[in-house]
């Protein structure tokens, strides 16, 4: 994949999955801003892919307000003439079942995560628009966004939002020739290595190198950070120009298109519906086969 060229902003891109984006992206000819709220993480990850010999620069900034976000517009644009690609990756979690979760709790998360893809994003097209020639939008979303998942109604609405805005996007954006999407990933991050069932084989890689089972990278779908990062690559390149207003997952050996929440069954009644008239038709036509809900536990 040739990305020589091409310019791209990769928020949280310090650690984890947002460096091997950055990393990625960089390889294969694009020139990057690595962005992070520490200032350590971020110069190392500009040392790395620039002794690799990549092109990059840092701008230390906590993702979420406007600021922040024309910041990293106008570091790409400084440092490397133009824009072509935002990549939002930056979060933070703050687990808690709903009865023990604060304001603050809900507010730093859909801070960081949904109000922080929404201005970076915004920033971004305006700068794509005012240069011309199209530009790419790769954002993160989650299973949890998909599915929802105990202990995260802050994460998991804030993900949902992400996929509904990408799903917007694709049709205000087509005629700028800017395509949007989402990535699901599961890999093994700070984010996924406390999951009981992950713990020990995440622990075995970063210590000792020891692969994951296949029981995990086919049948969870669960790899590296460096098993997502293709996804981003091909999500900015050229040959992605069809692509738009998808939530892609990836993980482990497994790539997988997500659906969009659509009508699964559908019952009329003529003059409409009663309380009563739902209650008898609900259990044999339209409430026979609930919807699924929450990420499945691991089968390992």
């Amino acid at each position: 994949m040739d990305l020589s060229g091409k310019v791209a902003v990769v928020t949280g891109s310090g650690r984890g999955l947002g460096l091997a984006y950055a990393r990625e992206l960089a390889a294969a000819g694009a020139a990057v801003v690595v962005n992070d709220v520490d200032p350590g993480a971020a110069a190392a990850a500009v040392r790395e892919i620039t002794a690799a010999g990549g092109r990059a620069v840092a701008e230390v900034v906590p993702v979420g307000g406007t600021e922040a976000a024309e910041a990293l517009v106008a570091r790409a644009v400084d440092s490397f003439g133009r824009l072509d690609a935002m990549v939002t990756n930056a979060g933070v979690l703050r687990d808690r079942v709903l009865w023990k979760m604060t304001d603050e709790d809900f507010d730093e998360v859909v801070r960081v995560h949904l109000r922080g893809t929404f201005t970076c994003v915004r920033a971004a097209v305006a700068r794509m628009r005012e240069q011309g020639g199209g530009g790419r939008i790769v954002v993160a979303g989650s299973p949890a966004g998909q599915r929802g998942n105990f202990g995260q109604t802050n994460y998991a609405a804030a993900k949902a939002g992400i996929a509904a805005m990408v799903r917007t996007w694709a049709m205000e954006l087509a005629k700028a020739g800017i395509t949007a999407n989402a990535l699901i990933p599961v890999a093994a991050t700070a984010m996924t290595r406390t999951i009981p069932a992950f713990a020990a084989h995440v622990e075995a890689l970063e210590q000792h190198g020891t692969p994951l089972p296949d029981t995990l990278r086919k049948g969870e779908g669960f790899g590296t950070p460096e098993d997502v990062a293709g996804l981003v690559s091909f999500l900015v390149s050229d040959a992605s120009a069809g692509v738009t207003g998808q939530c892609i997952g990836i993980g482990g050996d497994r790539l997988a298109l997500w659906s969009h929440p659509e009508e699964s069954s559908v019952a009329f009644a003529d003059g409409g519906w009663s309380a009563d008239a739902i209650a008898a038709a609900w259990p044999v036509s339209v409430g026979r086969r609930p919807a699924e809900y929450g990420i499945p536990a691991p089968q390992l």
